[in-house]
Parts: structure tokens; C-alpha cells; sequence
């Protein structure tokens, strides 16, 4: 296979499938896509019943090119991750990796135009993310939940309202956003610099206002993120953590039980939003975005140094916050619940407490005159009651 067959081989998944999130190349299974969270097989008029090592390998190389770095830590390490363009189609960022003596291949399709956030139809309360001085802002959620599009119209507001230097550090680049009213300095693991820790650490002598850091995987960037918050930078990060109490933790958890009150304390001074992201199952097909959104407050300060207890957790705080454009993911369910978006099953698969997403799916029923219970037909057992008078 060369290189203008695999770019035939693209498009043809992609215009059999539209909404392709994810191609996955696999020895032993056909050509596959992800189409709405879900894997399918594609494009079986080709006579790929199943892929050979040959082919893997053949994709492999082809995508990877003539880069010597991305070869070096694929045969060194295991997996590699790269960046590919799909000439006026779709760019695609790609891991590649071996399993079990040959090769596989996700390529994750990015979109090649920057969403805004109203495109997105997120709410208003992210404009105040947007126009944040400095601080630390958290992303965070699984792979593959729509942290780094949620961080791209983040970045675009401010690139469509503040003349200010940005400068991201990704791992690969996935928005290339044009010079509008910002200047951007896109800068990419591996080509431009070696570790998000020396990259963040050079950022801080390259006078950015905004510095976008692509994920916090260590101890080192961490403590170079708080620094660059408390020195009046405004530092965007994405963490693979649930929702905002485990964000907490796991940044906390990175340190060692003696620094732990220090870090808490600068953790509470700079942090300015946590943003916690799934997606769900969409009624009539297509997938919909679940936020948990939590600022900071004096009572969010607290449990952040002091820890949470009994009434005062954060999930209680963005419950009581909602007219502050907070909220938790079972408020946000019922919301999509409530508008038809969701079905009352994947409310219940998706939240956090199942106990209070029913509480608020039976109120909306019981308002609407539906059932809220499958039992039927109780009622006094009289003669039982007499005997036992």
C-alpha cells in the first residue's frame, strides 16, 4: 500500500461515514470506524475481510513517513504519536502501536475548522472562562470526550477578542488557529520541544499572556503550571480525570504527603474553573456533550485546602451554584433529559449519582401526569387488617 492508496482509503471511510470520530486498523478485524461511540465495520466492497500484519505495517509507515523520531520511539517505546493531513479532506492525530509482535493504528479525525462557542452550544457561563486574567483552568475527561474542541473555541474567543500572545504546547497540534486579534505560537511535542515541563518552562521567558498546555501528565508540569498561574499567565490544561473532585486529587495526589498542604494552598489561590466532560447517546442518532462546571469561591477554596466532608463537597457547591451558570452532571442529564435529548436510560447510565438523576426524572414526569413507578394495583388488604385488630 502507498501513500495515495491509504489517502483513497481514508476518504472512502469518511465519505461512507460522515460522523467518523476514530479509523482503527486492527490485525484480525476489517477496516473499522467509530460512528457515534460505536465501531462498525467499513468499506467491505474492498475484499479487507481481515487485516493482515502486512497491512498494518504498510499503514504504519506510510502515515509515519520519513519521520526518524516517530520511528525511533515506535521500535523504543512501543507507540507513537504523530499528526496526519488528509489533503482538503481532514486532519487526523494518530497513535501508532504494537500488540502482541505487529502493529495498529487509531487515527482520531480532527475537525479543520475552529468551533466557536456558540457553534458548540456551550453556555454562556464560558465567555467568563474566555476573559480570565490568569489562573489555572482545567479540562478534563475521558478520551475522546471533546476536552481539546472545548479548549479550540475557548482559544478562539480569546483569539476573536484580546490582543494578546498565546502559546500552546500540544502532542500533536490538532486546531492550527489563524491570527486574528491573539498571536499564536503553536508549538508541538517531539518537533519543538521535548517534555511539556521544558516546553512550559521556556513558555514563561516567551512572554505569553495565555499558555495552552495539551495535558498535565506529571509532578514537574504541574508545579510549572501553578507557577506560571501565579505569576499572572493564564494556563489551560486538560486532565483525564472524571469530574472536578478527582481533578482535585489526582493533581494533589502527584505530591508528596509533606508538600501536600503547600500544593493544596497554591492549588486554591489559582485555580479559576474546573470543566468536566462526557458524552452521551444522542435520541435520533449523534452524540451530545454532558458539562460539570465548577468555579472557585471561598467555599471552594476551602475544600480545596482543607478537603471535602460531610456538606461541604463540590458536588453539593455546583448544585447550590446554578445561578452562577454552575452545575454538576446529573443536573446537566435531567437537563437533556427534560428536553428530549437523551433517553431515560442513558441518564441513568451516565450519572454520577443514579439516586438523584431519578429524583429529577420522576419530578419531571409526575409534573408531565406520567408514571413514575411500574407498580400497579396496590391496595389495604382488609381482612388481614381486621385480623390483626
Amino acid at each position: 500500500m502507498r501513500r495515495p492508496e491509504l489517502d483513497y482509503l481514508l476518504s472512502r471511510i469518511l465519505e461512507e461515514n460522515p460522523r467518523t470520530s476514530d479509523i482503527n486498523f486492527t490485525v484480525g478485524k476489517s477496516l473499522q470506524a467509530e460512528v457515534d461511540g460505536q465501531l462498525k465495520g467499513v468499506c467491505h466492497d474492498l475484499g479487507i475481510d481481515k487485516l493482515t500484519p502486512y497491512h498494518t505495517e504498510m499503514v504504519a509507515l506510510n502515515l509515519m513517513g520519513g519521520d526518524r523520531r516517530s520511528v525511533q520511539h515506535l521500535l523504543t517505546r512501543g507507540s507513537c504519536d504523530i499528526s496526519y493531513y488528509l489533503q482538503g479532506r481532514a486532519r487526523f492525530r494518530v497513535n501508532i502501536f504494537s500488540q502482541r509482535g505487529t502493529y495498529s493504528v487509531v487515527m482520531r479525525q480532527l475537525p479543520t475548522k475552529i468551533p466557536s462557542l456558540e457553534e458548540l452550544k456551550l453556555p454562556p457561563v464560558f465567555k467568563e472562562v474566555a476573559d480570565q486574567k490568569y489562573g489555572i483552568v482545567f479540562v478534563t475527561g475521558a478520551t475522546g470526550s471533546g476536552k481539546s474542541t472545548t479548549l479550540a473555541a475557548i482559544l478562539n474567543e480569546i483569539n476573536r477578542k484580546k490582543a494578546v500572545h498565546v502559546i500552546t504546547l500540544e502532542d500533536p497540534v490538532e486546531f492550527v488557529h489563524p491570527q486574528l486579534k491573539a498571536t499564536f505560537n503553536q508549538r508541538e511535542l517531539g518537533l519543538d520541544f521535548d517534555a511539556f515541563a521544558t516546553g512550559l518552562r521556556a513558555a514563561l521567558r516567551q512572554a505569553p499572556k495565555v499558555i495552552l498546555v495539551g495535558e498535565m501528565r506529571d509532578r514537574e508540569t504541574v508545579e510549572i503550571g501553578l507557577s506560571a498561574a501565579e505569576t499572572g499567565h493564564l494556563v489551560l490544561s486538560t486532565l483525564h480525570t472524571v469530574d472536578a473532585g478527582q481533578t482535585i486529587n489526582r493533581i494533589v495526589g502527584m505530591f508528596d504527603l509533606e508538600e501536600e498542604r503547600l500544593i493544596r494552598i497554591r492549588l486554591a489561590d489559582t485555580l479559576r474553573w474546573v470543566i468536566s466532560q462526557r458524552l452521551l447517546p444522542r435520541i435520533g442518532g449523534g452524540r451530545v456533550a454532558t458539562l460539570e462546571i465548577m468555579g472557585t469561591n471561598l467555599r471552594v477554596k476551602e475544600a480545596v485546602i482543607q478537603g471535602e466532608s460531610e456538606g461541604k463537597t463540590f458536588y453539593e457547591m455546583m448544585q447550590q451554584s446554578k445561578p452562577f451558570g454552575w452545575t454538576n452532571f446529573d443536573d446537566h442529564i435531567v437537563g437533556l433529559y427534560t428536553d428530549g435529548v437523551i433517553t431515560e436510560d442513558t441518564a441513568y447510565a451516565y450519572a454520577s449519582k443514579r439516586a438523584m438523576v431519578k429524583r429529577g426524572i420522576d419530578q419531571i414526569k409526575s409534573a408531565r401526569g406520567e408514571k413514575t413507578t411500574d407498580i400497579e394495583g396496590l391496595k389495604i388488604d382488609q381482612e388481614y387488617f381486621l385480623k390483626m385488630s
